[in-house]
């Protein structure tokens, strides 16, 4: 059966991106997914740790979240996204007080690039020619000017350049396999935004809601933002929505057209109240903190015993960036943790960084199990380079 839909999903679907995955070896078409588990359409489970994202970082159909929903569509939709809604202005307020600073104003969309649209058009009422300078992995349209993640000169440089309206910043970029801020880095880059009037928009739609151990993982950088994202996450992949949280101080720009254009999201809206009282739930904060240690105290030995091949583990909270040797190094990973039972996905900027995200509430069976998994492949992955590089040499 499996084979057979893999042949529709390249016919009708999208031949590139399956291919992708077939030609490592990764014939995988998802059916069910419950908790923390993928499974294909042949019956395999995968322990998922890409978990989309961190779209399902609360797992997969998480029963809480289901219910809401299931009862919400029986008096609600989507909505208008012309009216005021009751759900959209509650949860606006909730997102007010559960965010650093005076970030006031929420803007709702479907999806992570339409709330970058949306940072974009308000950074531009107060400039509107400006340019808008981005760290990779967020270039939305040809007036971004894109910088490397830690280069402060090059931001610097970037902003000197003059009519620069916002600068967006991934707290955490997942692209690069999380690569972690160096020491005051993003506090610079604030200081930088207020010496050149530029917005500071921060992008946590893949390493927001308690991923990096607390519910934003800007406030743990002690730097305020005058524009939060946030994504799917919030629904925990229940129904799209994403948000622009923005400062009081740009509320006169949340007068402009386009924003109504936004998504109807009055569905959305009341999973994600529930979503976000889960997340600060003192329960799950600890539950979030003891699998992010035990994870990565598991991972830290892997790493002591097979040093030569994987090479370094970049952590904070529950995401991990994985760092191996040799040429495309993760995907070979990628491919021994598919055989092993478990779910990851490559880094779209380097091809020798592995991201992890373990989700929020993994049970510490769960979290044994996947370590487990996880160093059968790495052993394996290892071996394999070992043996390449013995050919090599002959």
């Amino acid at each position: 059966m499996g084979e057979a839909k893999t042949q529709a999903s390249q016919t009708y679907w999208d031949t590139g991106k399956t291919q992708a995955w077939q030609e490592p070896g990764i014939d995988l078409l998802i059916d069910q997914r419950q908790g923390y588990f993928l499974h294909d359409v042949d019956g395999n489970r995968l322990i998922d740790v890409h978990l989309n994202g961190g779209t399902f970082s609360l797992g997969h159909r998480n029963p809480e979240l289901v219910e809401t929903l299931t009862l919400a569509t029986q008096r609600f939709d989507m909505g208008d996204h012309q009216l005021p809604s009751l759900a959209a202005a509650t949860l606006a307020e909730a997102l007010a007080a559960a965010t650093p600073g005076d970030l006031q104003y929420t803007v709702y969309a479907a999806s992570s690039a339409e709330v970058r649209r949306i940072a974009v058009e308000t950074a531009r009422q107060t400039k509107p020619a400006g340019k808008v300078v981005s760290t990779p992995g967020n270039a939305v349209e040809q007036d971004f000017i894109t910088v490397p993640y830690n280069d402060l000169k090059a931001m610097e440089d970037a902003l000197a350049e003059g009519d620069i309206a916002a600068v967006m910043v991934e707290t955490m970029p997942q692209d690069r396999g999380f690569v972690m801020p160096n020491e005051g880095y993003l506090q610079a880059v604030k200081g930088l935004c207020e010496r050149y009037n530029a917005l500071y928009v921060a992008d946590e739609t893949q390493i927001g809601l308690m991923h990096a151990g607390q519910l934003w993982a800007i406030t743990g950088y002690g730097v305020q933002p005058d524009i939060l994202l946030v994504g799917n996450g919030l629904t925990g992949g229940m129904y799209p929505i994403a948000c622009a949280i923005i400062s009081s101080k740009y509320a006169p720009g949340l007068q402009h057209d386009a924003y109504a254009q936004t998504s109807g999201t009055e569905l959305g809206c009341i999973v994600a109240l529930k979503t976000l009282e889960i997340y600060q739930r003192n329960e799950v904060r600890d539950l979030a903190h003891h699998i992010g240690d035990f994870i990565g105290s598991g991972l830290a030995r892997m790493q002591a015993l097979y040093s030569d091949f994987f090479t370094a583990i970049h952590q904070h909270g529950l995401v991990m960036g994985l760092e191996f040797a040799g040429n495309d190094s993760a995907k070979k990973v990628m491919k021994h943790l598919y055989q092993h039972g478990v779910w990851a996905n490559l880094s779209s900027d380097t091809a020798t960084v592995l991201p992890i995200k373990s989700g929020i509430l993994m049970t510490q069976e769960l979290a044994e199990e996947l370590l487990v998994r996880v160093e059968a492949a790495i052993f394996d992955a290892r071996q394999d380079h070992v043996n390449h590089k013995s050919n090599s040499v002959w």
